[in-house]
């Protein structure tokens, strides 16, 4: 993986994994741009997924990591971007599908769902994994922005 700024926000059920994962990422020698939430706030996801869509658009990050309690509305959140493709990961199987076939920008955890361990193994993958292209660029394009965007 070439050197990039990964995006990072949560909402208050996603913030201790949050945290975990801005960790992980600075261990890998990776910039995080942490967007939020701290600890101790009570906040509305839609409002941490527009802030990372709007760091992808920008140019500010390449990819982006999102948590909530479930993982399940900062998706659909995240989502309503037409330059976002961010999936709702679980295993390792998901995380490399999802760049493989999919060319997701972001991927997606539940705090309250998905292991620190899990979640950082899941995450590597995602970084590690280059996206196939061929015959998943014509499917990828279908959903909006470009293959390889953002």
């Amino acid at each position: 993986m070439t050197s990039q700024t990964i995006a990072v926000a949560s909402d208050h059920g996603g913030v201790e994994l949050k945290q975990a994962l801005c960790e992980f990422l600075a261990e890998r020698g990776i910039e995080v741009l942490d967007l939020g939430t701290q600890p101790g706030e009570s906040v509305d996801y839609p409002d941490y997924a527009d802030k990372l869509a709007q760091a992808l658009a920008d140019g500010r990050a390449q990819r982006g990591v999102l948590v909530c309690g479930s993982g399940i509305g900062i998706s659909i959140a995240a989502n309503r971007h037409r330059h976002i493709r961010a999936a709702l990961i679980h295993d390792a199987y998901g995380a490399r599908m999802c760049r493989q076939h999919n060319d997701a920008n972001v991927i997606v955890f539940g705090g309250r769902t998905t292991g620190v361990e899990v979640a950082r193994d899941c995450l590597g993958i995602f970084l590690d994994t280059e996206f196939e292209g061929g015959r998943h660029a014509r499917r990828v394009a279908k959903l909006g922005g470009e293959p390889g965007c953002c």
